[in-house]
């Protein structure tokens, strides 16, 4: 399962792919991709503090389509509500907090709730809090190897970027005639 890091590096390369700047040139919105790439999992929060049970709640309706779509549209209109927020379509807000589900669905062993409220599948066990700051600071191997991925997709995407090959990947190769 992917762990803090390894969504912060999935949600960098998922920017990366609608962005034509990096997300390295202001610390906003680095922040903003940090955040909304980990929102999915304010669950564990919420469970750790109204159950002492990280596991509680996790998987459930913030791994969902839905939850992406309403956190996706309440972060863009954000930044027109607070100008000190870097201004993020709802797009690429949406993106964000869906490659989260989408690399725990795809991930992990475990099942997201991603058709809630017609399906729930929530976590088992018992996650407390020293459980939960244990594995963040810990990480694993697997967020590793993400982040290696990652950061190699970004820089190919950059190359291709430089080179002008985005363009022609965009076009489906009609650019060539060109």
């Amino acid at each position: 399962m992917p762990l803090p890091l390894g969504h912060i590096a999935i949600g960098l390369a998922a920017h990366e792919t609608n962005s034509t700047h990096s997300a390295f040139s202001r610390w906003t919105l680095f922040a903003a991709i940090i955040f909304l790439s980990n929102l999915p999992d304010i669950d564990i929060l919420l469970g750790l503090l109204l159950e002492w049970n990280g596991s509680a709640f996790h998987r459930g309706p913030t791994h969902s389509l839905i939850f992406a779509l309403g956190a996706g549209y309440l972060a863009s209109r954000a930044s027109v509500a607070w100008s000190k927020l870097p201004a993020l379509s709802f797009k690429v807000c949406f993106l964000l907090i869906l490659s989260h589900i989408a690399a725990d669905a795809l991930l992990s062993d475990s099942a997201v709730s991603f058709l809630w409220p017609l399906e729930v599948h929530w976590s088992t066990g018992r996650t407390g809090w020293g459980d939960v700051t244990e594995m963040v600071l810990k990480g694993n191997v697997q967020d590793a190897w993400i982040s290696i991925g990652a950061a190699a997709f970004i820089i190919l995407q950059r190359g291709a970027r430089a080179l002008g090959w985005d363009r022609l990947i965009r076009s489906g190769g009609n650019s060539l005639a060109d």
